[in-house]
């Protein structure tokens, strides 16, 4: 049974007889398919079938799958799980810490994609508040539209700091330990250690912070985790 929150699948990869078998299967299990066998294509159709999810080629000619990610995230923010023949680690956390909510490694197993569409579903039914989250008089997050709004200025928001943000809001004020944001963010990236929410955290304190080595909003309990505060807390 397909699921309430994705039921239109957009479907890029240039191999066209993959395209055309995965698009039966998909729709067969009730999903509403567009298959298309470029970036380009992809862009120029996004509109008029409004996706809510992509299933993205990563090797492709011409436009590759990351200026077409990238491309399609300024349209909307569409959730994007991306078709891979490459294996190696950087490449997986390189796209699912800038595009990606799920990586999926060529050759593949079609339960396991349709295993992981739930899963992202599940995510987006999890993840996404639906109203903005002042946290103080030069900070709001308005995470359903993957931004924040600093002094006035829009900033973008990457798929992984939308999810850490997400699980810190939930828990707001309260420490999420270390550990519960590697899951959270890199349930599918082998290796992922406590390092990468470092990294992550970090990049996002550039971002929201006034002043990001002296943390008003982001702060981390050493050893524990890390707390998500209003700035009047």
């Amino acid at each position: 049974m397909v699921s309430d929150q994705v039921r239109r699948v957009l479907l890029i990869d240039d191999d066209v007889r993959l395209l055309a078998q995965l698009a039966e299967r998909l729709e067969r299990d009730g999903f509403d398919v567009l298959p298309a066998r470029s970036g380009p294509e992809a862009i120029a159709r996004f509109r008029g079938f409004s996706p809510d999810i992509v299933v993205l080629d990563l090797m492709m000619p011409g436009m590759d799958g990351e200026e077409t990610a990238e491309r399609l995230l300024r349209l909307d923010d569409v959730p994007i799980i991306v078709l891979s023949a490459v294996t190696a680690g950087e490449s997986k956390v390189k796209f699912i810490e800038r595009y990606a909510e799920d990586y999926v490694t060529k050759p593949f197993d079609y339960a396991e994609l349709r295993a992981r569409i739930k899963r992202v579903s599940h995510r987006l039914g999890e993840r996404v508040r639906d109203r903005e989250l002042r946290l103080g008089p030069d900070l709001t997050l308005v995470l359903q539209r993957r931004e924040a709004w600093v002094n006035g200025q829009r900033v973008s928001l990457s798929p992984i700091e939308v999810r850490l943000l997400n699980a810190l809001s939930r828990e707001l004020g309260r420490v999420v330990r270390t550990e519960q944001l590697v899951a959270r963010g890199w349930s599918e990236v082998d290796g992922a250690d406590e390092s990468f929410v470092w990294v992550s955290v970090r990049r996002l304190r550039r971002k929201i912070e006034p002043d990001p080595d002296h943390p008003r909003y982001l702060v981390t309990e050493r050893g524990v985790g890390y707390r998500l505060v209003p700035a009047s807390s």
